[in-house]
């Protein structure tokens, strides 16, 4: 895909039209052809992470826990 820069004006047009359909998201995907909009998620939760990331063991869980205290330990030093 090619990004084109459009204007303020225009932007704040699309933004208006997208609100009408309940979408707010910052990234969208316009697809003509298809007469579709794909949103992309701005943020994910944590749960979303660790969902896509695969499942932890709780040792390793546990593991990567006291890295983090570690290391912000570190920083705070």
């Amino acid at each position: 895909m090619i990004p084109k820069k459009i204007d303020l004006q225009t932007a704040n047009a699309i933004k208006v039209m997208l609100q009408k359909f309940q979408i707010t998201h910052s990234r969208v995907t316009i697809d003509l052809e298809r007469q579709t909009v794909e949103a992309e998620d701005d943020e994910y939760s944590i749960d979303d992470l660790l969902e896509a990331a695969g499942t932890l063991t709780p040792d390793r869980g546990k593991e990567l826990l006291d890295e983090v205290k570690r290391s912000r330990e570190e920083w705070d030093s």
